[in-house]
């Protein structure tokens, strides 16, 4: 098949899927998570930086995450890109430790995080979208260059777009599955 190679957009759209779920291994409701602080990028050298590539991030109790800077002068910024990540914390700086108490959830932060999901979500599928948009291309171009027909392109287009649609419907269900996870008090 000259087209679109299958298994690698079902591998890459599985990818997609599997970063998604990672996302929402941070969102860890009510128990403190290292992975809570994955998605938060530090301004580091000039250049914005996950913080696990300039800290040890560490969830030594339920309610405590624990982050040891390596570099003293990453203190402030490291501070303040948690802050500043939208995940409702407040660290204290001890030296060149933050100590992050997780605070319970109230309602309002139970809605917070279901955002933050949706948000994990939509990346999900435009991530999703992409590979299809891949597939497309690359079974455009295989038609005009004549390796394969026009009848050959609408069914692999077709494929395409079913596994697209699985997809999108699968991180649906992990999201509505989180989501509730998340609202159970």
């Amino acid at each position: 098949m000259a087209g679109a190679d299958h298994n690698d957009i079902k591998r890459r759209m599985e990818g997609a899927v599997a970063a998604f779920k990672s996302d929402l291994g941070g969102l860890r409701t009510g128990r403190a998570s290292a992975a809570l602080l994955d998605p938060v990028m530090v301004d580091a050298y000039g250049a914005k930086t996950p913080l696990t590539q300039v800290a040890n991030v560490n969830a030594p109790e339920p309610k405590l995450i624990t982050v040891q800077i390596w570099d003293k002068s990453l203190v402030g910024p490291v501070d303040k890109a948690v802050r500043e990540a939208g995940l409702g914390l407040n660290p204290v700086v001890d030296g060149q430790n933050l100590r992050i108490p997780l605070p319970d959830l109230n309602e309002e932060r139970r809605r917070e995080l279901v955002k933050i999901a949706k948000d994990y979500a939509e990346n999900a599928k435009v991530a999703i979208r992409h590979v299809r948009r891949d597939g497309m291309e690359a079974l455009k171009k295989a038609e005009k260059d004549k390796e394969i027909g026009q009848d050959e392109a609408r069914s692999d287009g077709e494929k395409i777009q079913k596994q697209t649609d699985e997809m999108v419907s699968e991180v649906e269900k992990i999201l509505a599955q989180k989501e509730e996870e998340i609202m159970q008090v």
